[in-house]
């Protein structure tokens, strides 16, 4: 009973917090539907019959889309508790095989995220369909472009969302001041958006508290005023929900009724973040939401604008703010500018996730992903992706003097959403839930009919701000498409020019060069043997560091690994070698908290891995590539190795350098280095420790202090990174459109991304990138 009760209150507070997250774009629509449904000929239809038919469709639409289809049902197709299209396109790669992702080990199934208990065992009915789609390279390929235009469309979503909730918010003031001039509304809006993106870097931990209470005024508010116009002017309105009025409306109103349905459709924009944001919450908290607040409350406000209408066609152009009670006016307006920016921060925060996601499975170029530990968890920061969104949320706010028009835009790019979410929920419905084909094909029929009926009067109206979305998503898939592609081909080029091991042993223990202290850490994509870019420094320097670690970051498609999952370590060749390898996986939405702390980390797994291959049966001395072992570093941490803070001499005097640390550098080499890091801000700011052994700790075998002791040692003289500078050329032989899309699309991302040493937060001083020619 009393777990109960705390669950209860659990589901009670995710619930109150869902409003200020994953509602605030679904409770605006009202601002603009009615103006937009009735913005063509259908303005010239003003009888009752006609308006009520228009509500009709618009209570069935959101019933149907909304509440059957995203809150009964595409709840339920979660990865690990995360919503999403990358969440359902997860699940299809795990249970069927549709990944293109290359370094896949055997390994990573045995995460524990990885198979989920609701579907592990379930066999899907239809074997052939799933035998054809895994043996197909092609029809992979296909699920990804879907899955990336999906993406891309989303994205637009991004910037489409502030522009017409905030401006349709703002040209309330029109209703009151008619002869405000439009510029004028114009300007208060692009002022509220460059404000809105200007301030993202600076998180809303400190001002998220307000957004549920705010969003839950908006909706009784609403909710209250369509009561209000309901019982004044017409109370029948009740009526309209029956479809026989979708019936009349079409029968009335024939062609100019089908080219309405681009604005009907916008009432159900935002549905998708239900399913978007569901990793916040859980699936039970956003039905309460919707079931006891949202849906209650948007039909009633629905119902009462048609009541309105119903009597005052004339001001149908302004149907929201017109229906308010003259005392209630300026409150509702400062509460729907306020709601409109609540649902832009939210929809641009998604859209940041989205483009991590997509860059975490090599279909983006580098950027920089910021999370601050103040934040929310899964909250990040893309500085590029918030300029670009600035930029293009200012060109359709002021290239679209018609408000209509960005109606046409944005719901078009939100239909298309669904439609492609609707598609891939049936391929789960088979595949991974486990149900008939038949049973699949149903749902996709059945939801997917609605959807294309809106798509394709959506798309009458392209020619009047539908084409934006269209283009820009198309521009977005192709940037995606082109490094995926550029990715994929220099990952297979590292992988048929590998080095194999028995080569490496064949040198003896020295490599036949010169091993100097310190820690070697070289970062490849390939998880077995040894990438051309060791062997070509070794050529061009024929020394390296006492302890090597070849250091491969890869995604494996689950949400999040755990912390105690996340490294996988192993030796290369006999222990006299002090050759590791080292595997870290993470999650599509993994964000790396602490970046600074990754060499420590790396230090203590190495560690673990030596006293458990010790402790078990290890791999045999002079094996080619050792078996990996998973070190669960949450349970070992600290009772092989102590770990101690360094103070930061530099921040407690200025004049004097940081504290030096006792290693087998010269003095002028420790001293140029101690300068650096006093002059530069960013190495300053990284933390500095140092690592000692247990002294009460009893080894069965003296290698293994021997060992962990040479590891120590090397850590004090310094961590170095050996990174490939790639120079990427097509073949002689190559077709055409291979060089294009190689020597300019892909070269062009090259330069304009960030780099790697970038991405991975790596000081310079500790950075040596070596040269590489790949012929792609």
């Amino acid at each position: 009973m009393v777990d109960r009760s705390y669950q209860c209150k659990d589901v009670l507070i995710l619930a109150y917090q869902s409003f200020g997250v994953l509602f605030g774009d679904l409770s605006i629509s009202p601002l603009y539907v009615f103006k937009s449904t009735f913005s063509g000929n259908l303005s010239n239809y003003q009888s009752e019959d006609v308006i009520f038919g228009a509500l009709s469709l618009i209570f069935w639409t959101l019933t149907l889309l909304s509440l059957f289809k995203h809150v009964i049902i595409l709840l339920n197709a979660d990865d690990n508790g995360e919503g999403g299209i990358f969440a359902l396109y997860s699940l299809l790669c795990r249970h069927a095989k549709f990944s293109l992702l290359p370094n896949h080990q055997t390994a990573d199934e045995e995460l524990s995220t990885y198979h989920n208990p609701r579907y592990s065992y379930r066999n899907p009915q239809s074997p052939t369909v799933k035998r054809f789609a895994e043996r197909h390279k092609k029809a992979k390929t296909a699920l990804l472009l879907l899955v990336l235009f999906g993406t891309c469309l989303l994205i637009c979503v991004g910037f489409l969302t502030p522009a017409i909730s905030i401006r349709s918010a703002i040209e309330g003031i029109k209703v009151r001041s008619s002869e405000l001039h439009y510029g004028v509304v114009l300007i208060i809006a692009c002022i509220l958006l460059v404000g809105l993106f200007v301030l993202q870097h600076r998180g809303t931990y400190r001002v998220a508290f307000m957004f549920a209470p705010i969003v839950i005024l908006w909706s009784l508010s609403i909710a209250a005023i369509g009561v209000y116009n309901i019982l004044k002017w017409n109370p029948r309105v009740y009526k309209a929900i029956s479809p026989y009025y979708i019936y009349t409306f079409f029968r009335d109103t024939r062609y100019d009724g089908w080219i309405s349905l681009g604005g009907v459709l916008l009432c159900v924009t935002g549905a998708e973040a239900m399913f978007a944001d569901l990793g916040q919450y859980t699936a039970a908290s956003i039905r309460l939401s919707f079931f006891c607040i949202i849906y209650p409350c948007l039909v009633l406000q629905y119902m009462g604008q048609a009541a309105f209408l119903s009597k005052n066609f004339a001001a149908v152009s302004t149907s929201f703010y017109a229906s308010i009670p003259d005392s209630l006016f300026w409150p509702v307006l400062v509460m729907a500018t306020l709601a409109a920016i609540i649902a832009s921060q939210s929809v641009i925060s998604a859209t940041f996730s989205i483009v991590k996601q997509c860059y975490a499975i090599g279909c983006f170029p580098r950027v920089k992903v910021v999370h601050k530990s103040k934040w929310f968890r899964g909250q990040i920061y893309i500085p590029e992706i918030n300029w670009v969104l600035l930029v293009l949320c200012l060109a359709v706010t002021v290239g679209f003097r018609d408000i209509n028009h960005l109606g046409n835009a944005y719901g078009l790019t939100y239909m298309s959403a669904m439609f492609v979410t609707t598609w891939l929920t049936a391929l789960i419905i088979n595949f991974v839930w486990g149900q008939s084909l038949v049973l699949a094909l149903l749902f996709a029929l059945f939801f997917g009919s609605i959807e294309i009926i809106f798509l394709l009067s959506s798309f009458i109206r392209i020619s009047k701000g539908g084409w934006v979305p269209l283009v820009l998503s198309v521009i977005f898939m192709l940037i995606m498409f082109v490094w995926h592609y550029g990715s994929r081909k220099k990952y297979l080029y590292d992988l048929h020019n590998k080095v194999p091991m028995k080569q490496i042993l064949t040198l003896g223990p020295s490599l036949g060069i010169v091993r100097v202290p310190g820690i070697g850490l070289i970062f490849t994509a390939l998880v077995s043997g040894v990438p051309a870019t060791f062997t070509r420094f070794l050529t061009n320097l024929p020394t390296f560091y006492q302890v090597a670690v070849f250091v491969c970051e890869k995604t494996v498609l689950v949400p999040y690994v755990p912390q105690k999952e996340r490294y996988l370590i192993g030796r290369i060749g006999p222990k006299s070698f002090r050759m590791y390898r080292c595997i870290v996986r993470n999650g599509y939405k993994d964000v790396q908290k602490n970046e600074d702390d990754f060499e420590n980390d790396l230090i203590m797994s190495i560690a673990e891995f030596i006293q458990l291959e010790a402790e078990g049966s290890g791999t045999l001395e002079g094996s080619v590539d050792g078996r990996m072992a998973v070190v669960r570093t949450s349970e070992k941490f600290g009772k092989r190795l102590e770990i101690s803070e360094l103070e930061r001499n530099g921040e407690a005097s200025s004049s004097m350098p940081p504290t030096i640390l006792n290693s087998s550098k010269s003095h002028i080499l420790e001293y140029l280095q101690s300068t650096y890091e006093m002059e530069s801000p960013v190495s300053t700011l990284r933390r500095r420790v140092r690592f000692k052994l247990q002294p009460d700790m009893n080894y069965r075998d003296p290698n293994v202090k021997d060992e962990l002791l040479e590891l120590v040692e090397a850590k004090q003289s310094g961590v170095a990174y050996v990174l490939g500078h790639s120079h990427i050329k097509a073949k002689m032989n190559a077709p055409c459109l291979k060089r294009f899309v190689i020597h300019v699309a892909y070269l062009f991302l090259r330069k304009n991304c960030r780099a790697p040493a970038v991405v991975l937060n790596i000081p310079q001083t500790c950075l040596i990138e070596v040269g590489m020619n790949y012929y792609l």
